[in-house]
């Protein structure tokens, strides 16, 4: 099979996962007991009977789902109720936040778990790994929110080093126009993106630790090795550039875990990003606003999921190669 065609077959199979989950949120939200308009202050019945009314919610759920893709491939998500603004509005305003959040998360999960696994893998058996290993699966195993409720209560409630909450120093940095804000906004990053990081690291570095151990027992490590190559050459050079391959792997995995974390991890540090939003509209039943998180958050993961096959498509020539033999054996 080409690369073209492989790649097609990808994005045709992207689009219906995308499609299946907007589906079958726009269903549950629907379906789900409840008024769809809710808000924090009183609304009397017949306003909410009204707004229901001019926005086609009155009607059959099937109807309503084929005005809502109608309007979305006009690029029209709604107009949210609990927000009183339009959905496209809300999620402009929100997702920077979100991709500042998982992108500082990602980073330290990569550096630092990618660190530890190379440095477990180099001292396997030894006290270091162990104590590693152990420490890593103990922060692996932990909730993210409970880290982050610890985080919270000891770095910035007990000792004041980080604030508890927010983006940005609302007085002094309403917006991020100078070096200080700059600088404000990444303390304000630290603990957040700390707890998600930390977890994800501790999971990166046992799944980095273990491919590097694979590769170890491999005949060109071994080889490289009799012929007297460095072991630093040997471990970076020799082992590590096949264990990256594990780790492009888990690549396409930490992009659900950062998605579904920052919604728990953008609520208690009151982080505006997406995540804190969906929370918001899954609580006030806004059924446009959280179909849109939904479709956001999907189509996130499946282009990260499919950003690692294509990585790995062109750093192994072995699965080009499964691929065409298992093209020529169907042809057969």
């Amino acid at each position: 099979m080409s690369g073209a065609a492989w790649l097609l077959r990808r994005l045709v199979a992207s689009v219906a996962i995308i499609f299946a989950v907007v589906t079958l949120v726009f269903i549950l939200i629907h379906i789900a007991p409840g008024e769809p308009c809710p808000t924090e202050e009183p609304v009397d019945p017949s306003v909410c009977s009204e707004l229901k009314q001019q926005f086609g919610l009155d009607r059959p759920v099937l109807e309503q789902y084929g005005r809502y893709l109608v309007a979305l491939a006009q690029g029209n998500f709604g107009y949210s109720f609990s927000l009183r603004r339009p959905v496209r509005d809300a999620l402009a305003d929100t997702i920077p936040f979100t991709l500042q959040l998982g992108g500082a998360a990602l980073l330290l999960d990569f550096l630092l778990g990618l660190a530890l696994g190379i440095y477990q893998a180099s001292r396997v058996n030894r006290a270091a790994d162990v104590v590693l290993g152990n420490i890593t699966l103990f922060i692996y195993s932990l909730p993210t929110f409970w880290l982050a409720l610890i985080l919270l209560l000891v770095f910035a409630e007990k000792l004041g080093w980080f604030p508890v909450g927010g983006a940005n120093d609302p007085i002094f940095c309403p917006v991020v126009g100078s070096l200080y804000c700059v600088a404000d906004r990444l303390w304000h990053l630290i603990l957040p993106a700390a707890t998600l990081g930390l977890v994800g690291s501790a999971g990166t570095a046992r799944f980095q630790r273990a491919a590097m151990l694979e590769t170890a027992s491999q005949d060109y490590v071994r080889t490289a090795r009799a012929k007297g190559v460095p072991e630093r050459r040997v471990v970076l050079h020799h082992q590590l550039r096949n264990a990256l391959l594990s780790f492009i792997t888990r690549f396409g995995l930490a992009f659900p875990f950062l998605l579904t974390g920052a919604v728990l991890i953008e609520t208690i540090f009151a982080w505006p990003g997406m995540g804190r939003l969906a929370f918001h509209a899954i609580l006030t039943r806004d059924h446009t606003l959280v179909t849109a998180t939904a479709l956001i958050a999907s189509t996130v993961v499946v282009l990260g999921n499919l950003l690692a096959d294509v990585l790995l498509e062109l750093t192994d020539p072995r699965l080009r190669v499964r691929a065409d033999v298992t093209t020529e054996i169907v042809t057969v």
